[in-house]
């Protein structure tokens, strides 16, 4: 990445999400370190330009081609592999690949969607805070599911997953609602997960281990035919 690149992404302007912490630490800052000292202050500041920094909503150029599954957040591949969807969905008990992303602290945490389509259902579940690198945090930890209907039909999910440090999923989308693929639809507030079920015979285009940029990276082509995508 080059240095303007570099740059762009720390500059870029906060999500709205952000703006009660960045305000909330501005505040801190002032008053306090009027009030208290100047320790309160530069702990006000610190806490803002953090806030700066976690918040960031960079513009993403997502690929032109339509039949694609693009990556819905930024972060590691940590699980890829057969999975039933979340109950909640109503998309059936049968395993379809997924494919889950960690973001640390440091990753954007804006979540975008994957695909072109209609989100027919949205679905909250409470639930614990564990590592979200961990398998069974798709299972146990607090979640936002939304199930998405692709023009020809088919179905995807993309779960919103709380973290150990994370207590705040914002879903800024409702049912009925039409994306195109690359739109912001939410943000996880402070470490986090997000998994996406594919389409069933679509296989995923990417191993465990590749860094994920999120509105951008490709997952998996929609063309894929169903016997290519077999589970091996």
């Amino acid at each position: 990445m080059s240095l303007a690149n570099s740059l762009s992404l720390v500059l870029s302007p906060p999500h709205p999400a952000g703006k009660p912490f960045i305000y909330g630490g501005a505040a801190v800052a002032v008053v306090g370190g009027l009030i208290l000292g100047p320790w309160l202050f530069w702990i006000g500041v610190a806490f803002t330009l953090f806030c700066l920094y976690f918040f960031r909503d960079p513009k993403r150029v997502p690929p032109q081609e339509r039949d694609l599954v693009i990556a819905p957040a930024d972060g590691k591949v940590v699980l890829v592999g057969p999975a039933i969807p979340p109950a909640e969905l109503e998309m059936g008990d049968a395993p379809r690949w997924r494919v889950a992303i960690f973001l640390s602290v440091l990753d954007v945490h804006v979540n975008y969607s994957p695909v072109q389509g209609r989100i027919s259902r949205i679905a909250y579940r409470h639930g614990t805070f564990i590592d979200a690198s961990m398998e069974k945090a798709s299972t146990e930890n607090e979640r936002n599911a939304l199930r998405f209907d692709l023009p020809d039909g088919r179905q995807l999910a993309c779960v919103q997953i709380a973290g150990l440090v994370a207590r705040r999923i914002v879903c800024s989308v409702r049912e009925g609602d039409q994306l195109l693929a690359g739109d912001r639809f939410g943000i996880i507030r402070f470490g986090s997960r997000t998994d996406v079920y594919l389409p069933e015979g679509v296989k995923p285009k990417v191993l465990v281990g590749q860094t994920m940029i999120g509105g951008e990276t490709v997952l998996a082509d929609l063309a894929t035919s169903p016997v290519a995508a077999a589970f091996g």
